[in-house]
């Protein structure tokens, strides 16, 4: 730094232009960005944002120099008389400035005739732009600044933890004083409104294994609120400031010590992704924790990001705790909320876990002040028979997420509920669950006791009180034996069983829930992967589960699984296969034999000649349906849909049509002239398609129905149905590019079953995959009756059912070369 103030000085000294000035504070500050990474491995997390703090503060010290030498020449007053000051807000004020976030200055004046002091600004403002700095500045008189304050909380916020950066102390005396009346100003309000603004971004933040380390729930802006309350009521300069019957000596040492890695963890994300960014995405995980010293690989990653959701959690206990003590006297509390608070004469844990129970017959939260009680309460330093008898009974009440959310809360997951001990914070890179472990456990247990599908209600209202207590405690440890190397099916089944021996929960119970944790992932996989119309898929799944009520568990379970997962991961698309899949085994139950294709059409045949509907259509019209030589119409579909479809195929002369676009993308095509999928399916590539059926029907007639994962706007209706009647052209064609498919990818059962061949492909994503699978199957005149897509971590598991008195079973070699681009 010595080194560009004397290039500085004489730049001055020959009455160098602004611009020059800026270049050389724009060489030093990127030079200063590209040590950066240096410096932060020497460096602690709070120390760190200091020290890049001090350094904004030097560049703006040598800005000010430079117009007030440039403003007033050989006649430069002394700064005090200079009537300025320079004064860091936000971030910057509390010396925790990130190096990619924006610096917040402040410049505060009086307008004082003959100091030009409006045009000194100017000049600083053009130097700190043409240096490339993320400047956020604001410019007021003194007086100017109490008005201000009352225009926006946000401003009042950053007014209140204002710096002196540079200037005239006298100005920041003033300065001061005003601030000092903005903090008394309205305090009530102020505290109102920031809780207020804290709870809106808890929600729009929620702590998820990607979390908003800023405005995310036990981030930043929580700790931040801490000390903004605190300055308001005590002008304290720090949290550790605040008096100890506020903020003991104990906890103040665990909120520093997890704010002190969240800071590292802040400063590493600005490093590596290179711009201001408050999200830890999980695409920077491994540059992050690699830069904070973590091993590398996944091992080192989960613990990385384990002890950030720990940190967090730290973060958000302490900062409720003290809020609440801070502001009791301020606000009302929410009688919506519905809070429990300490009793007298509570000895021990038991006593407090036996209060939870005896308010669990609806939702509640435990106050702050129970919290509190529950972080220091008496306990056993291992759970004994005492406290497994009382935990036992926790699992019977009709709302337990309620306690163990408490506990979660408190930090005693892991010692009430053992099973979960090592999953708890547990981060999960599998692209599809968006919590760790614990709070994905506690979304589960919230879902199955708030459940909103009234057929899974009614089979849950239809279960016993001890088989509802073990189901919870099944949904609850479901994914306690993850982070193991052994599958964690088999830990999880193992770790429950003993834990509900613990709890003497009946022997065949317990064998019950052991088969439900082995399969707890079957149903979902079955569903939205397999041909849930194929008896050999039924009879396998079911016989896992060879009861109706083993059967109707593991759809509770199911359930509750994916609604915990997160928003938009139980759809009423795979909802309705996960049901049909569960009312197709339970037909396999019921008879308890092997129905094989043909059976299951003579029955629809039998239902459909009952059928009025059916009965008014012409003898050689019924002839025609009861023909019809694709059974997957029959297998698939009521007699309701087969009549709708088989009636619009009669009026069928060359091609019908029609799209809906409500809850997804459905396209029905019914067709007699020649139809070119293929080049509809790669115009509409960009589009995810999640199932497809196609039946043969009579006369020559097809049926086609292609379901899409998204709906449409309604500008790209048009043009879809202008793609479908181009299809219909002979003109249209396309030769879509030949993916990469490796043969170990390609599966084909040629004895899937007496009517259908199939083929399975388990390869990466590609966009046009499966139009060029469709174009290769149109040239070789292969039929595809059923395609099923599925993709998850960019890997396509589609699952083709082909008719096998086709070309398909005659030609497999064919068709493995062609798809491997061997020929």
């Amino acid at each position: 730094m010595d080194t560009v103030k004397a290039q500085i000085e004489e730049l001055l000294y020959n009455n160098a232009a602004d611009f020059e000035i800026a270049k050389v504070l724009k060489k030093d500050i990127k030079t200063y960005f590209d040590t950066l990474e240096e410096a932060f491995a020497t460096s602690g997390g709070k120390d760190f944002l200091v020290k890049h703090t001090k350094k904004i503060d030097s560049i703006l010290k040598l800005v000010y120099k430079v117009a007030a030498r440039d403003m007033f020449g050989d006649y430069l007053p002394m700064k005090n008389s200079i009537p300025l000051a320079l004064v860091a807000l936000g971030s910057y004020g509390r010396e925790q400035l990130c190096v990619h976030s924006d610096i917040d200055l402040m410049i505060v004046y009086k307008d004082v005739p003959g100091y030009n002091l409006k045009e000194m600004i100017e000049k600083m403002l053009y130097i700190l732009w043409d240096t490339g700095l993320k400047l956020g500045h604001r410019v007021h008189t003194v007086d100017d600044l109490y008005g201000v304050s009352q225009t926006d909380i946000t401003i009042k916020t950053a007014l209140i933890e204002s710096r002196m950066i540079e200037g005239s102390t006298f100005i920041w005396t003033e300065t001061q004083n005003a601030i000092t009346q903005i903090r008394h100003d309205n305090i009530e309000e102020f505290i109102r409104l920031k809780l207020e603004e804290q709870e809106i971004k808890h929600r729009k933040y929620p702590l998820t294994m990607e979390p908003n380390l800023k405005e995310g729930v036990g981030g930043f802006r929580d700790a931040n609120l801490v000390f903004w309350i605190g300055k308001v009521l005590f002008n304290v300069d720090n949290i550790k400031n605040l008096p100890s019957d506020i903020v003991s000596e104990k906890e103040y040492r665990a909120f520093r010590i997890a704010l002190e890695f969240l800071f590292r963890v802040r400063s590493a994300i600005h490093l590596v992704a290179k711009k201001k960014e408050d999200k830890l995405r999980l695409d920077l995980i491994p540059y992050i924790s690699r830069l904070l010293g973590y091993e590398d690989g996944k091992k080192g990653q989960m613990r990385f990001a384990k002890k950030v959701t720990e940190s967090l959690k730290t973060i958000r206990l302490y900062s409720i705790i003290w809020l609440d003590t801070l502001t009791h006297e301020y606000k009302k509390e929410d009688a919506g909320k519905n809070y429990i608070y300490p009793r007298e004469n509570t000895q021990d844990l038991n006593d407090i876990l036996i209060q939870f129970r005896d308010h669990a017959d609806k939702s509640f939260y435990a106050h702050p002040t129970l919290l509190q009680q529950l972080t220091s309460i008496n306990k056993p330093e291992r759970l004994d028979e005492t406290l497994y008898i009382t935990i036992r009974t926790l699992f019977y009440q009709e709302h337990c997420c309620s306690i163990f959310k408490a506990l979660s809360y408190a930090k005693l997951l892991r010692y009430t509920i053992p099973p979960i001990k090592k999953v708890v914070d547990l981060p999960q890179f599998d692209g599809y669950h968006k919590y760790a472990v614990d709070i994905h456990s506690l979304q589960c247990l919230y879902h199955l006791e708030h459940i909103k599908d009234a057929f899974i209600q009614m089979l849950w209202d239809a279960l016993e009180s001890d088989e509802k207590a073990m189901l919870k405690i099944v949904v609850f440890l479901h994914d306690a034996g993850k982070g193991r190397k052994s599958d964690h099916h088999f830990v999880g089944a193992s770790l429950f069983k003993i834990f509900a021996n613990k709890l003497h929960i009946d022997d065949a119970l317990i064998k019950i829930g052991e088969t439900l944790i082995l399969y707890h992932t079957l149903m979902s996989k079955v569903a939205q992967r397999e041909d849930i119309y194929n008896e050999t898929i039924l009879l396998s799944f079911a016989s896992h589960f060879k009861t109706k009520k083993l059967l109707d568990m593991i759809y509770i379970l199911t359930y509750a699984d994916m609604k915990g997962v997160g928003k938009g991961t139980y759809t009423s698309f795979n909802a309705r296969l996960i049901k049909t899949l569960y009312t197709q085994s339970l037909d396999i139950l019921d008879q308890k034999t092997m129905l094989d294709e043909t059976e299951k059409r003579i029955k629809k045949e039998t239902t459909l000649k009952r059928n009025s509907e059916f009965q008014n259509l012409s003898k050689i019209q019924q002839k025609k349906i009861l023909k019809i030589p694709s059974n997957l119409l029959f297998l698939r579909y009521d007699t309701k849909r087969i009549l709708a479809v088989t009636k619009k195929a009669f009026e069928t002369e060359t091609y019908e049509f029609a799209i809906n676009n409500t809850k997804y993308l459905t396209i029905e095509i019914i067709r007699k002239d020649n139809f070119n999928l293929s080049y509809l399916l790669s115009k509409l590539s960009r589009l995810d398609v999640v199932h497809m059926d196609i039946c043969k029907l009579f006369d020559g007639l097809k049926y086609f129905k292609i379901d899409f994962s998204e709906t449409v706007s309604a500008e790209e209706i048009d043009f879809i149905e202008e793609m479908i009647h181009n299809a219909f052209k002979p003109s249209q064609s396309s030769t879509p590019q030949i993916p990469h498919i490796q043969s170990n990818e390609i599966t084909i059962d040629c004895e899937h079953s007496k009517t259908y061949a199939l083929m399975h492909l388990d390869c990466k994503d590609q966009k046009g995959l499966l139009a060029y699978i469709i174009y290769l199957f149109d040239q070789m005149g292969i039929d595809i009756a059923t395609a099923k897509i599925h993709t998850l971590k960019n890997r396509v598991k589609d699952m083709f059912l082909i008719e096998r008195n086709g070309n398909f079973c005659h030609n497999v070699d064919t068709i493995i070369d062609k798809l491997t681009g061997n020929k």
